[in-house]
Order: structure tokens, then C-alpha cells, then sequence
């Protein structure tokens, strides 16, 4: 077999006059009537032109040429010269080409279901590049995801590692822990009756090995959790997963706002800067939503006082509320493009997060128009100088609880900054959002729930309140937000035995309960846990910022679909009765012959 001595795509006008051997994929495929045979060997590295020339190499080396066709595998030898027909300023080898001198063909491939062609691909179905996913990865486009998608793995860890950190790795065979998401769980073949749960995330494991004394810990790691379809999440995911002891907040941010510049630089050569905090109020207030983009305004403003003053009978009901309120956005430009099937697309929008409408008017050199510009006359001068109005601008209102009217007006303004192209390209805003709550009230079942997690640490000067105001007290939890997607967060945690029972106490687990599903936790708390804190980073979100994708199956090398499928292994599937016998489980599902 011919050895390889270079990549195709790492051939430069340096190596002319060189006698090198190739080796990958036929990409394209010519035949000159000349009598000429050209074509694109592909590997991971990128292309590079082939010549069979009937003057340079035997009648049994083109007549191998000539046989090509795309996707066969060969082996070629020959010598790197100047590309005779002008250099292709498309390709990074395209000053140079290889004249075949001899040939190894290692695979011929039967007909393609699909090509890995660029100019293709947004052509094919999702469904047959997945099918075909071993194909599909064949693609530049893919190569260089997957090489980005390393350089990423191998930058944490150099990080890291010049930090101090050790990387260990956990189990992946668990005690089931019913919080948060849902659980895959394996039946333990040893212990009938008794099941395994895969790690949502190694969360009390972390936690476990800084009491253990390992003071810096880091893993990459996969998380599994049995979700509904969500577009920018897999049932199986990667964590970048860390944990420091004796540490607070400021010294975790400090650390990963460290790697955050180290990898946008390592990777993409930009150089971000220091990242600024913004506190969870704030966020909730300017944008409606804790993991801000804030890339352009659109911001909201409390315009409650103001509508008081009219007689408009919307405001009016949201206002009688006990927490009633009325936001606005100014959209600059935005007359031009609020037509009356645009604002009742709003309307209907903002209804799917529980608010009545979406109220809007426009202001023209006459005043406001259309909308509900009427009843906005007796405030009109008000609500210019409040919102910084200018003539061409258009205004969307929200109003009803704080709650609803925030949330409602807060993804509203993501979807007119698309609709308005307010969207800067090629910006990257980071923000760390700080002092979340630590609880939300859940009405419906009367009882407390942990905004981020039950082992988060309440901040520094909250702890007398923990059980006297508990939904006024503030968690020392934090988010890494870029450009309104949250790429890691994470929390100081609570390392007090007593402090964590108040918790568990709150949540509505009784001592009983709290053993029964944390209980190795709590011993570990018993015997000298240090203060620790940490962050998860989804490294399948960093991925897809860096690469430019908004879609997570891009930047994962198998993935599954949106229902947890995978279409090249045909998984999940069923599985032999005996295998069940064995485990002691009985299938109660009827599984029809598809599967």
C-alpha cells in the first residue's frame, strides 16, 4: 500500500518539485477530451487537483484514473508543480496540483445515497444526512466543526489545567435523584427491583470531591436527560464541568471569565475584553428575560404612571391588578414595517406567554397614528420624552401583572429585532447575570422551587432571611449569557449541613425524604465540607457560537433528532424478551413491527 506522506489539503507552492503520496476521497471527477484526467482527492484537511497525463505516468495509471468515480477511496503518488491551467484562488491549494504517477485504489463505493457537497447539502433532508451521517460528516463544512469542536476540548483542559485543576471523571451509573428534568434509568441486573439512573449532570459528585479534598476539579462529560424535544437541546449533551474550593462568587467568575477570552481568542483570534455583571432585576427589567441580548436596545421602559393618566380601558384593567404594570418598546424605524398583519402576528405572539395583546401605535409628523393612538393623545408629550420617540418610530406595548407583561414584552422584542434586522452581525456581547432569586413560588402546588438548584448557597448577607422572606432572599448563583443564549452557570453552593436543611425544608422535602434522595450528600456535609462553588459550560452551545450555527445537531458528530432518534443505528429498538427476563423487566408497551 502507498503510505501517505502529506494531506491533500496542507499542499502549498513550497512543495513543487516534491514527489508526495495522497490520500482520501474522490471529490469531483473531469475527463478532458484532450485525453487529460482531473480530479479533487478530499481528506480532512481540505481538496487538492489530481492530473492523470497521459505524458507524466503510464497507460495503466490513467486507465485507473479514468475509472474513478466520486467517493472511491485511493491511494495516489505523484509530484506537486504548478497548476498548469492558472491557479483557483477558491482553494488554498489551488496554486499547485499533483501529476499522478502512480495509483492505489483502496475502496470503490457503490452509488452514494447522498454526496458530502456543500452547495448541496441545505438540499438534501435532514432526516438522509442523518441516516447517512457517515457520509454527511465527509463535508468541509462538518471537518471543520468537528476540528473546532476539539480545539474547544483541548483549550479547557490547557486552561484549566495551568489553573490547577484535576480532571477526574464520575459515574455514569447513579442513584436516580427526581429533580429537575427526568431521569433514563437502567435496570441492575444484580439487584431485582432496583434500577441505575444516567447522570443529568455530576452535580453532587463535584461536590462530593471537593469534601473529598481534590480543591479544583474539571471534566467534559456527557449529561443525559429524558426531555420533550427542545431545538437547542439533545437528550445527550456535553458539559465543560468544573468546581473550586474555598472560593466565592467574584473568585469563579474571575476564573471563567478567563476562558472565556483564552478560547474566543484560541479559536476565533478575537479578543473580548472584560465581561460586565448585570443582576438578574436588571435584566428582567430591560429585557424581559434573564439571559439578555444585548447586542441592541429595544429595550423595555416602565411607562405604568403614564398610561394611568389616559382612559384607555387595557391599561386601566392591567393597572387595578396588584402587580399590574405597563411596558413599552420604542422600535426605531419601526412605522415602516408595523402594517396591521405585522402587529396582529404580535398580538397573537404575546398570547402564548399569557398576555391579553400587544397594543401599538406609530408616531408621524401629525402625532400618533393608527393602533390605539387615540386614547395615547392626553400623554402624547409624556410618552415622546420617556421613550425618546422620534417621527418614523413605532411603539408595542405589554400589559398586564409584572410578571406577564415583562415576559410577554421580553421575547416579543427577540422576535421585532429579527423582524427589524436590529441584529448586529458579527458581535459578540458577553454578560455574567448575578443575584438571582433563589426560590419561585409555585402557586398551583403551594410550595417553593429553586430557581437554580436546592444546593445553591444563598449570597453573602441573605442567610437571615432564608426562611423569614424567602422569596425576597438572593442566591449566589450566576449565568454566562453571549448574545441572549446562556452558555454556562453555575452557583456557589451550600457547604453548611444546617443552612442546607433550612433549604430542603423550604422546598417541602422532609428529613426523610431529603435522606432518601441526597442522603451521601448530607453525610459529606457532616465532615468539614469547604466552601466550593463551580460552572457548567454547555460545550455544545460554545460550539455552535463559534462555528455559526443555530442548530445543536451541526456540532454533534452523531446526534439524535428532535424525538430522540438516531436514524444511521436505528436506536432506540427492542430488545430481545430474554434480555428483559434477565433484568427482571416486563414491557407493559405495544411495539409495532417498525419498532
Amino acid at each position: 500500500m502507498l503510505k501517505r506522506t502529506h494531506m491533500c489539503g496542507t499542499l502549498r507552492s513550497d512543495h513543487e518539485g516534491t514527489e508526495v503520496v495522497v490520500c482520501g476521497w474522490v471529490n469531483t471527477y473531469r475527463d478532458h477530451s484532450s485525453g487529460l484526467i482531473f480530479i479533487d482527492l478530499r481528506d480532512r484537511e481540505g481538496l487538492v487537483q489530481v492530473v492523470f497525463d497521459g505524458d507524466d505516468a503510464d497507460a495503466a495509471v490513467v486507465e485507473a484514473g479514468r475509472g474513478l468515480r466520486r467517493e472511491d477511496v485511493v491511494a495516489i503518488k505523484g509530484s506537486v508543480r504548478a497548476r498548469a491551467g492558472g491557479a483557483n484562488p477558491r482553494l488554498a491549494t489551488g496554486d499547485i496540483e499533483v501529476v499522478a504517477t502512480a495509483i492505489e485504489i483502496l475502496a470503490k463505493t457503490d452509488t452514494p445515497p447522498i454526496l458530502p457537497d456543500e452547495h448541496e447539502a441545505e438540499k438534501i433532508a435532514e432526516e438522509n444526512r442523518l441516516k447517512y451521517r457517515f457520509i454527511d460528516l465527509r463535508r468541509p463544512r462538518m471537518q471543520e466543526i468537528l476540528k473546532t469542536r476539539s480545539l474547544v476540548t483541548r483549550t479547557a483542559r490547557d486552561y484549566f489545567m495551568d489553573h490547577g485543576f484535576l480532571e477526574i471523571e464520575t459515574p455514569l451509573l447513579i442513584k436516580t435523584t427526581p429533580e429537575g428534568a427526568r431521569d433514563f434509568i437502567v435496570p441492575a441486573r444484580l439487584h431485582p427491583g432496583k434500577w441505575y439512573a444516567l447522570p443529568q449532570s455530576p452535580q453532587l459528585f463535584k461536590q462530593i470531591l471537593m469534601v473529598a479534598g481534590c480543591d479544583r476539579y474539571i471534566q467534559i462529560c456527557k449529561c443525559l436527560r429524558d426531555e420533550d424535544p427542545r431545538a437547542d437541546r439533545q437528550a445527550e449533551f456535553t458539559q465543560i464541568d468544573l468546581e473550586m474550593s474555598f472560593v466565592d462568587r467574584d473568585d469563579v467568575i474571575s476564573m471563567m471569565t478567563g476562558f472565556a477570552r483564552r478560547l474566543w481568542k484560541d479559536v476565533l483570534d478575537v479578543e473580548i475584553g472584560e465581561i460586565p455583571s448585570m443582576t438578574y432585576a436588571e435584566a428582567m427589567d430591560r429585557y424581559g428575560i434573564d439571559r439578555p441580548d444585548t447586542r441592541y436596545g429595544l429595550e423595555l421602559n416602565d411607562v405604568s404612571e403614564i398610561a394611568a393618566r389616559t382612559d384607555f380601558r387595557v391599561f386601566a384593567e392591567a393597572l387595578a391588578k396588584e402587580t399590574g404594570c405597563v411596558k413599552a418598546i420604542r422600535v426605531p424605524g419601526g412605522a415602516e414595517i408595523f402594517t396591521r398583519k405585522v402587529t396582529d402576528g404580535y398580538t397573537a405572539f404575546v398570547r402564548d406567554f399569557g398576555a391579553g395583546g400587544a397594543p401599538t401605535t406609530k408616531l408621524t409628523e401629525n402625532g400618533f397614528e393608527t393602533g390605539v393612538a387615540k386614547f395615547l393623545e392626553p400623554i402624547k408629550d409624556e410618552l415622546i420624552a420617556a421613550l425618546g420617540l422620534e417621527v418614523g418610530d413605532a411603539v408595542v406595548f405589554a400589559c398586564d401583572t409584572r410578571t406577564i407583561a415583562t415576559r410577554a414584552l421580553g421575547e416579543l422584542r427577540q422576535k421585532i429585532a429579527q423582524d427589524t434586522d436590529a441584529i448586529p452581525e458579527g458581535k459578540w456581547n458577553f454578560v455574567w447575570v448575578i443575584d438571582f432569586p433563589m426560590f419561585e413560588r409555585d402557586e398551583e402546588n403551594g410550595r417553593w422551587v429553586a430557581l437554580h438548584h436546592p444546593f445553591t448557597s444563598p449570597n453573602p448577607g441573605q442567610f437571615d432571611i432564608l426562611e423569614s422572606d424567602p422569596g425576597g432572599c438572593l442566591s449566589a448563583g450566576y449565568d454566562l449569557v453571549l448574545n441572549g443564549s446562556e452558555i454556562g452557570g453555575g452557583s456557589i453552593r451550600i457547604h453548611d449541613q444546617e443552612v442546607q436543611a433550612k433549604v430542603f425544608k423550604l422546598l417541602g422535602l422532609s428529613q426523610e425524604e431529603a435522606r432518601e434522595k441526597f442522603g451521601f450528600l448530607l453525610d459529606a456535609l457532616r465532615f468539614g465540607a469547604p466552601p466550593h462553588g463551580g460552572v457548567a459550560f454547555g460545550l455544545d452551545r460554545l460550539v455552535m457560537h463559534l462555528v455559526g450555527t443555530d442548530n445543536i445537531r451541526d456540532v454533534i458528530a452523531f446526534p439524535k433528532t428532535q424525538s430522540g432518534g438516531d436514524l444511521m443505528t436505528d436506536a432506540p429498538g427492542p430488545v430481545d424478551a430474554s434480555q428483559l427476563e434477565e433484568t427482571h423487566v416486563q414491557s407493559t408497551a405495544e411495539v409495532d413491527d417498525a419498532g
